[in-house]
């Protein structure tokens, strides 16, 4: 017997089953007095279910996810959704308007969860989100792209020994899933000590719209909605995901032009050249090398390198009794 649910309460607002509504919940003025707004829609459907948060833009230069959101909403029904979804397409409205990835005091908004109602403007965002949009939730999935001058293959990062979590990253059926640990200060970290599973998607790169990264997203989050009972089973199936347990950057041994020889998705061996780094007329160069055997997840976009740049991210699974080091500041999956 399906099951009606209670009206959604919402920042003052009331979404009564089988209804979708589009609003703002204010956040702060700008210098000129103009308030800045979290642009929200809710659908919340006729039959109780799960309740599902779509995030992007968490850093302002993002935008793959924005186009994801709206792609994902536009094909669903209020009529017929079982639970409810909680969409918010642009969380950092202030680096979106600024075209970069901060917050105007130069803060990452994704370090500065839970956040504080008296603390900085990050910080009273990051509590924002989590008292409006993480807090009915069930589930969560926040869209990501790679950092300027950087781009990544279509992927999800979880951490895959939360069962639900599990769960979920297999039924969003990205090219690959990474296994990752919470970063502290992140949305992800946050809402996951709060009990929430949480999908990390990540693809592309800033200032864009990628339309490969757009519909492995899309089709990623209507499979989780599937996989939760949110949804019937999408005409599209999810792929298979390869699942990696590490990842790790080869960087540049020195100083110049880098000329990459391998492309994002590529299986690559340990030891093998993956690209050149050298002067203008190629001259004088270092090859740079795989540290491990496994797959290209993220690529430098900038030829023009320093020494000890990161320019070519690999998945890899670590070999049964491996001992590996911590990662390095620039390794980390979530890179700051």
């Amino acid at each position: 017997m399906k099951t009606r649910p209670p009206d959604f309460e919402i920042h003052g607002h009331t979404i009564k089953p089988g209804q979708r509504k589009r609003f703002e919940i204010p956040v702060a003025k700008l210098p000129t007095q103009t308030t800045a707004s979290l642009p929200v829609e809710v659908i919340h459907g006729k039959t109780a279910g799960n309740v599902l948060w779509l995030s992007a833009a968490i850093h302002g230069d993002e935008l793959n996810g924005i186009e994801v959101i709206r792609r994902v909403v536009d094909q669903i029904s209020a009529k017929t959704l079982r639970g409810t979804i909680v969409a918010v397409p642009i969380v950092n409205v202030f680096g979106f308007l600024q075209h970069t990835r901060y917050l105007p005091d130069r803060r990452d908004l994704n370090r500065s969860f839970p956040g504080s109602k008296r603390g900085s403007l990050a910080g009273r965002l990051a509590r924002l989100f989590m008292d409006e949009i993480v807090s009915p939730a069930t589930h969560g999935i926040d869209l990501h792209t790679g950092s300027l001058g950087r781009t990544n293959l279509p992927q999800i990062r979880a951490d895959l020994d939360n069962a639900e979590t599990r769960r979920c990253a297999r039924a969003f059926g990205a090219p690959l899933t990474l296994h990752a640990k919470e970063r502290s200060g992140s949305l992800r970290a946050a809402a996951s000590q709060k009990g929430r599973p949480v999908l990390l998607f990540e693809g592309g790169s800033v200032h864009r719209f990628e339309e490969e990264v757009i519909r492995a997203g899309t089709r990623g989050v209507l499979g989780v909605m599937a996989a939760i009972d949110m949804i019937a089973q999408p005409l599209e199936e999810p792929g298979d995901s390869e699942i990696y347990r590490r990842s790790k950057w080869a960087r540049a041994r020195k100083s110049g032009l880098f000329r990459s020889s391998v492309q994002l998705g590529d299986r690559v061996e340990k030891g093998q050249k993956l690209g050149l780094v050298a002067d203008v007329f190629g001259r004088e160069g270092v090859h740079v090398k795989a540290s491990a055997t496994g797959m290209v997840i993220g690529l430098a976009l900038r030829p023009l390198v320093n020494q000890g740049d990161a320019l070519i991210n690999i998945a890899f699974e670590p070999e049964p009794g491996q001992q590996l080091p911590a990662q390095e500041a620039g390794d980390r999956l979530e890179l700051p």
